[in-house]
This record gives C-alpha cells, sequence and structure tokens, in this order.
C-alpha cells in the first residue's frame, strides 16, 4: 500500500534533522520536509492559505483559534520551539526602569501583541511581578527592521488595548536608543544592546531566575505545536500517533548526539557544564514532549491568554481539549 503523502513545514532544529534526512521515517507516511528558519513565515502562510498539511504553529494562535471555534487545524503535544523569556526584556538606562513594576505608565516596544513570546512575558510580569499590564502603552513593530513583524492573520482581541502600530520606517531597536520606547520584549533583544551600554536587560541574572522560575512553577514557556490540518487528520486519524511516535523518536536521537561529548556537536564552549546542568535541573530531558510533563505550561498558557482577552472565559479549553487522542 503506498504511503501517505503530507507536507511538513518547520525550522531545521536538531530535533527535526533525523525527519529532514530520512533517519527516522513516520510510519504510513512520506513526509516532504519543507525547511523555513523562520517561524512567522510558516504561521501566516498556515494561517492565511493552509499551505501545509503539517506544521510548526505558534501554540498561542492556536489555542485562541481553538477556543474561540475557529480552528481549521488539530494539534498533537510535540513542541518544536520552547524558550525561557526573562532574558527577552530590554530595558533603556534613561528610562528609570529597573524593576518590573517600573515598567507600568512606560512605552513598551514588541513585535506582535499576540505572538506567544510576549503572552508568556506578560504573564510573567502580571503573575510573578504584579506588574499591571493595563497601565503599559504598547508600541507594535518589528524589533529590528522597520515596518511589520511578519503579515499575521489573528483574530481580534477581545476588549481594547493600547496598541500603536510603529509606522515611524524604524526599527523598534532604534527607538529604544532614540528614546521613543522605554523598553521592548518579544523573542529577539535590540540591536542596540550589543554596542549601547544605555540598554540592558531588564534581568541580567536570567539564568538564575529562570532556573528558580522552572523549579518553583514547572512551566518551561512553549513557543510552539504542532498543527494538522483538521482535513487530512480527520480522512487519516493514523497520522497524528504516527507523527508523534516519528517527532518523538527524531528528539531521542538529537538528545544522544548532543550528549556526546568526544567532539562537541555545537559551538558552545561551556556545552559540557551546559549538558551537566540538564542532568541537573531537566533530570536529562530538557524538551519533554508529550501532555503530562507539559501540563503546568500549557494551563499557564491558556491563563495568561484569559487574562490578557485573547480567549473568552466562559470558552476556556482544558489542556486535554487542545490535543488530539494518540496511541502508542
Amino acid at each position: 500500500m503506498a504511503k501517505l503523502q503530507l507536507n511538513f513545514a518547520c525550522a531545521l532544529y536538531d530535533r527535526m534533522q533525523p525527519l529532514y534526512t530520512g533517519e527516522v521515517q513516520p510510519e504510513g507516511i512520506d513526509l516532504n520536509f519543507i525547511p523555513i528558519e523562520l517561524p512567522r513565515p510558516i504561521f501566516d502562510r498556515m494561517s492565511g492559505g493552509l499551505e501545509f498539511d503539517v506544521a510548526e504553529y505558534s501554540s498561542s494562535e492556536f489555542v485562541q483559534r481553538f477556543a474561540a471555534k475557529e480552528c481549521p487545524f488539530v494539534a498533537i503535544p510535540i513542541f518544536p520551539s520552547r524558550c525561557f523569556r526573562h532574558s527577552f526584556i530590554s530595558v533603556s538606562r534613561r528610562s528609570g526602569i529597573k524593576t518590573p513594576k517600573d515598567l507600568e505608565g512606560k512605552r513598551v516596544g514588541l513585535p506582535l501583541y499576540t505572538m506567544t513570546a510576549a503572552i508568556f512575558i506578560r504573564g510573567l510580569l502580571q503573575h510573578e511581578y504584579g506588574v499591571n499590564l493595563d497601565k503599559i502603552h504598547w508600541v507594535q513593530g518589528a524589533i529590528n527592521e522597520g515596518g511589520a513583524h511578519g503579515a499575521p492573520t489573528v483574530l481580534p482581541l477581545l476588549k481594547h488595548v493600547p496598541i500603536e502600530i510603529n509606522k515611524s520606517g524604524k526599527s523598534l531597536s532604534d527607538l529604544i536608543e532614540q528614546g521613543d520606547v522605554d523598553a521592548t520584549l518579544g523573542t529577539s533583544l535590540p540591536e542596540a544592546i550589543r554596542h549601547n551600554p544605555e540598554i540592558k536587560r531588564l534581568f541580567p541574572n536570567f539564568r538564575e531566575l529562570e532556573k528558580e522560575y522552572y523549579g518553583r512553577t514547572n512551566i518551561y514557556p512553549i513557543m510552539h505545536l504542532v498543527a494538522i490540518r483538521k482535513d487530512v487528520y480527520e480522512k487519516h486519524p493514523f497520522v497524528a500517533t504516527s507523527l508523534v511516535n516519528a517527532f518523538t523518536k527524531s528528539k531521542e536521537i538529537a538528545l544522544q548526539k548532543m550528549f556526546n561529548l568526544r567532539a562537541l556537536r555545537y559551538m558552545l564552549p561551556w556545552m559540557t557544564d551546559d549538558l551537566d546542568e540538564i542532568y541537573d535541573v531537566f533530570g536529562g530531558d530538557p524538551w519533554p514532549y508529550g501532555v503530562e510533563k507539559n501540563r503546568a505550561t500549557l494551563d499557564a498558557l491558556i491563563t495568561y491568554l484569559v487574562d490578557q482577552a485573547l480567549v473568552a472565559p466562559e470558552n476556556r479549553p482544558t489542556v486535554d481539549d487542545l490535543f488530539v487522542p494518540t496511541y502508542g
């Protein structure tokens, strides 16, 4: 019997490479891996035109669409991208911002108000530091280039939020240097932080803070999940289990190669110390798949989406609602 042909769009992460090379092949599927390094175009093409059968996809956009019953996808609990976000808040020394609460009353730049990274950072600021998000004036635009961050197709907010669109033609990095915004947050740091001593991280000791935060909350922010077009899944429901098994095997191979210290796989001079830390903090697996090991993180994301008027309280899904069943 011929295999089902599916195209899959994703960045070429280490945990995905065995699928790209063919070292791992999903059972019953001929997977055409389309490597696209920047995630925003994948999301835009998936949301705007359903271009791919399977794709790396924004976790917050999926939950928002799922809750609103406007979702042409189903999801599996595979998480291509995740990242702690304490280190992605930059501030201008001239703004007088020394603590998270000092962000209140300030102009804060971000690439896209609805992006997952921004949602997790705002949730962190609100729940960990008591920041009143309603007192922040948001300026939306690309961090290190002029114009917008991609061409997103996103659902509307459920309440008015003061979001100013940056139409200056300058990047948010330019604006924080000029004093037109006081801080930035998102998926990137402004380039100015590398050469301008007036621009700094809000949390310079982010590594220690993130480890403490994870140890206390079990929250390790999930940026992206894997979405399957609903019509594909409904016609071929076996693909969910097949893909979960293949993605899991691919990640396990990547971990084995990363832990091989005979020759460092990545250009990280102190990688041996980092690997020791992975065992100390994460028990050897820093990238768990599946619902149960990620329940706290996913529940936090849902909470933040409700708090920030992207999901109506009466439509709040449970973590278990989000993913289609798979069978080992």
